[in-house]
């Protein structure tokens, strides 16, 4: 057996994404096409506007990907980890990049060829539907940050966050979040000014919600932030 094709078809990382409805052939011609490449922590995949000439699909590590409003400041909309494919909406559409692509952590990635995924597409109708499900799930997310933004106060979104960080990414021996974010990240990912975001976790922490030890943020009291998230 092909050893590359038996890496792309034994890669655990395929079980999440639209690549498990390939055929073995179909399998195989990623395989032989496909490049891996390291991303370094701070390091862009692509940029909003870039002509994407492939996907990205997350072998290790986290991606953030953020979209720069008028005022010049980022929204982060999503968080891609392993398994999830990054570029397929601007690949199938033909369109440039609606999004930035950055690594919140050093990052294995695999670039998948564009011909490689069309050809499927035309070919294989079980990974079209498996594409449209992904691009749908994306969809929805991309609706409740939406609500969220335009339902709940700062402080609840900031809550949620925490939440949403711990329960996705989980927590360090030390009991801290497993993945830290700058807190202009956090900011970027809530939609509010970087001070404010600082002023809301010194007030958590104040009230002994959170606990934090340099950048890094650990969840105190879990009942309390879901009671603030939900209006309580």
């Amino acid at each position: 057996m092909d050893h590359l094709e038996s890496r792309c078809e034994n890669c655990i990382v395929r079980q999440f994404n639209a690549l498990r409805a390939m055929s073995k052939e179909e399998l195989k011609k990623v395989s032989d096409s496909k490049i891996t490449k390291k991303i370094k922590k701070g390091e862009a995949l692509f940029e909003e506007g870039d002509k994407l000439n492939g996907v990205f699909c997350v072998r290790n590590g986290i991606s953030k990907l953020s979209k720069l409003s008028e005022n010049g400041k980022d929204q982060i909309v999503k968080l891609a980890t392993k398994g999830e494919v990054i570029g397929q909406r601007s690949v199938i559409a033909e369109e440039c990049a609606n999004l930035s692509a950055t690594a919140v952590e050093d990052m294995e990635v695999c670039f998948i060829p564009k011909d490689s995924i069309t050809s499927t597409l035309q070919n294989n109708p079980n990974f079209t539907l498996e594409v449209l499900r992904h691009m749908a799930h994306d969809l929805r997310e991309a609706d409740d940050v939406i609500v969220n933004m335009s339902q709940k106060t700062v402080k609840q979104r900031v809550a949620e966050a925490f939440l949403y960080l711990r329960n996705n990414f989980g927590e360090d021996d030390e009991g801290f979040l497993a993945l830290t974010l700058s807190r202009e990240d956090i900011s970027n990912v809530v939609g509010t000014a970087t001070e404010s975001a600082i002023r809301i976790i010194s007030e958590f922490k104040k009230k002994g919600l959170i606990h934090t030890s340099g950048k890094r943020i650990g969840i105190k009291d879990e009942k309390k932030l879901k009671d603030l998230v939900e209006g309580f």
